[in-house]
């Protein structure tokens, strides 16, 4: 499916269970100052994963998935992980190896790292 900020990049996916894989993004406009149009993102499992409206971006080796959000103007980064259920927004940041699941929700100015 296509949208007006990213797309998936073809080929560039993780399998994490069986049937169930995360797929690259690509930003197709700017996104804030962290991401360039072109710019790689990190990897979600479907669109519902990260908003398209806001500033929300996922990168570098960053992964979300199941039906964990991404939105506002929050940033997953790094080789964090945010699934289940959880829902980071905001201003939010998630970044080096966090982890973030179940019905956890980060918001706010928070900064969950490790």
């Amino acid at each position: 499916m296509a949208n007006a900020k990213y797309e998936f990049v073809p080929g560039d996916e993780i399998t994490i269970a069986p049937g169930r894989t995360v797929k690259r993004i690509r930003a197709l406009v700017a996104i804030s100052y962290f991401a360039s149009a072109g710019s790689l993102g990190g990897y979600i499992e479907s669109e519902k994963s990260l908003e398209v409206s806001g500033d929300a971006w996922v990168y570098g080796d960053a992964l979300v998935s199941g039906d964990a959000r991404v939105y506002g103007d929050a940033r997953v980064s790094g080789n964090a992980r945010v699934y289940g259920d959880a829902q980071v927004y905001g201003n939010a940041q998630v970044y080096g190896d966090a982890q973030v699941y179940g019905d956890a929700q980060v918001y706010g100015d928070a900064q969950v790292y490790g």
